[in-house]
């Protein structure tokens, strides 16, 4: 279930896009000022976030600027009733993802959502290293001391999904959404079967695993 925080200070529109979007299998929060926004979007793991431009206390463009100043990759769709063509590409140079201008169709802002996930959970290229390891994502293989791992194509999407949220606490719910699919039905054992199976093949000391890390009862955290 993609976690979406919603950050907007009118009342009425925030308590429709949290009924709309839970109704349609996302697990929402609302915040209603700038700074709370970066409290909460600091504070825990989303998958997206929603921010309205004009909020007390703190802007929009300013919770943008602030959130990828620290670090912090989630995709953000900005919300404003404004349309002036400076004020997107403002927000767009800031870092957000994308511009929903304000009134818009749920469905439409749900097309965004979806695409935006979408893009979040491709591969960008290129090549990741941790360790004895390398990961290319542009030729799909793993690598280890140089010579090729015989990895399984969902052993391969597993690992892509943990390196992309590296350093984050992933449920087993969110591991099966991001790798295999959301709405796919996986086991809580099929994701602990692969997990097995991949630290067989990329850690040091599979018994005593140093980069795919058990969370005990919350989940796994890849630490490369």
């Amino acid at each position: 279930m993609p976690r979406i925080l919603i950050v907007e200070d009118e009342p009425d529109i925030a308590l429709g896009l949290e009924k709309d979007l839970t109704r349609h299998g996302y697990d929402v929060r609302t915040v209603g000022d700038g700074e709370e926004a970066v409290r909460a979007a600091s504070g825990e793991a989303w998958d997206l976030i929603l921010l309205d431009v004009m909020l007390p206390k703190k802007d929009g463009f300013e919770v943008c600027r602030e959130l990828r100043q620290a670090g912090l990759q989630t995709p953000v769709i900005m919300l404003t009733a404004k349309t002036h063509e400076a004020e997107k590409v403002l927000g767009l140079e800031l870092g957000a993802d994308d511009y929903v201008t304000k009134p818009f169709s749920p469905r439409e802002l749900r097309a965004r959502i979806q695409a935006a996930l979408r893009r979040a959970g491709e591969p960008t290229g290129g090549t990741y290293r941790f360790g004895a390891c390398e990961v290319d994502f542009d030729r799909g293989e793993v690598r280890r001391d140089g010579a090729p791992v015989d990895v399984s194509a969902q052993e391969f999407r597993l690992l892509t999904a943990l390196i992309k949220r590296r350093g984050r606490l992933l449920s087993r719910d969110q591991i099966i959404d991001a790798a295999w699919g959301h709405g796919t039905f996986v086991t809580d054992r099929v994701v602990d079967t692969h997990v097995l199976n991949l630290r067989k093949k990329i850690e040091p000391v599979p018994a005593k695993p140093r980069f795919i890390r058990s969370v005990r009862g919350l989940g796994y955290r890849f630490d490369g």
